[in-house]
């Protein structure tokens, strides 16, 4: 009798993995024990692919940041499968269970709220642990917010380097940013609305006037891309441009002749010579494409006699 109970309960489960489209049932597979790294759409759900809605459906589970979140998805396209929560909150308490589930042979499907799994969320821990006890960890690949801002920037694309969110506090992001503003990369950031103010004007500050795009709500109904130097960018968030919604910022890589430090010494000893410290300061950075953090630094040790290195 023991026996017979989960047979029946199994062969329910069985039925239940299917995925609907366009209003046609499809079947789906039960999948072979492993986790299964999902990409779910960025805003527009209509962005999953096949492959990721058969996964899902043939997963005996689905660990999620936000079961609610999750839970449209698979309402959508009618699945039905448990959804385990897992987030930086619970992560380490949750890890052992799913772990669990894999060593007892179940396919565990991963996905974040949003795009792919793994960026800016826990799911590395969860899956170098995996790996590490000889479980198998597929990819499912598809959308990124990442990759989408980068296809719509206009910006460089052969080399990029991600920061995620910088710091919220404006001493650290200062120092986090003049410790990548050298990067020869695009940058691509992440940002919430009530700091995207103050985070462009530091990034003006530090970066200087590189060419760069906002990309808010990507994919989604209101989705905008803004494109124009970071200076342009601060002072239209600073009189108060649109900040609901998820932004990714692109920023240009640091420009390929860049004036060399004596050259710059020598037109701030020229200018200033003209006109007071600020205004050499920002004539100097408009001209050089340097921020102007960087050379007023510059401009002070020469105004003082010192060595500006």
């Amino acid at each position: 009798m023991h026996d017979r109970k989960p047979k029946g309960h199994e062969e329910e489960r069985r039925k239940e993995r299917s995925f609907v489209v366009a209003g046609q049932s499809v079947s789906a597979r039960p999948l072979a024990a492993g986790l299964y790294v999902v990409a779910t759409p960025i805003g527009n759900l209509g962005d999953v692919t096949l492959r990721a809605l058969e996964t899902l459906a043939g997963a005996d589970a689905i660990a999620c940041e936000d079961t609610r979140i999750t839970h449209r998805l698979l309402e959508r396209y009618g699945i039905a499968a448990p959804l385990l929560p897992y987030h930086e909150h619970n992560a380490a308490a949750a890890r052992p269970k799913i772990l669990a589930r894999l060593a007892a042979g179940e396919a565990v499907a991963l996905v974040s709220d949003a795009g792919t799994p793994l960026i800016s969320d826990p799911g590395y821990k969860l899956v170098r642990e995996a790996a590490a006890a000889g479980h198998a960890v597929v990819a499912v690949p598809g959308a990124s917010s990442v990759l989408t801002a980068l296809a719509v920037a206009g910006l460089p694309t052969d080399r990029f380097f991600f920061e995620g969110f910088l710091p919220p506090r404006p001493a650290a992001r200062r120092a986090r940013l003049a410790e990548i503003a050298r990067i020869p990369a695009t940058l691509v950031l992440f940002e919430s609305g009530p700091r995207l103010a103050e985070a462009l004007s530091d990034l003006a500050d530090v970066l200087g006037p590189r060419q760069a795009a906002i990309c808010r709500e990507l994919t989604k109904l209101h989705e905008e891309v803004a494109r124009e130097t970071l200076p342009a960018l601060a002072a239209r968030y600073a009189r108060g441009g649109e900040t609901r919604g998820e932004f990714v910022l692109v920023i240009a890589p640091p420009s390929e002749d860049a004036p060399s430090l004596d050259d710059i010494d020598g037109l701030l000893r020229r200018t200033l010579g003209e006109s007071s410290l600020k205004d050499a300061v920002a004539a100097v950075a408009d001209a050089t494409g340097q921020p102007r953090r960087d050379i007023y630094r510059r401009a002070l040790a020469l105004v003082k006699g010192g060595d500006a290195d």
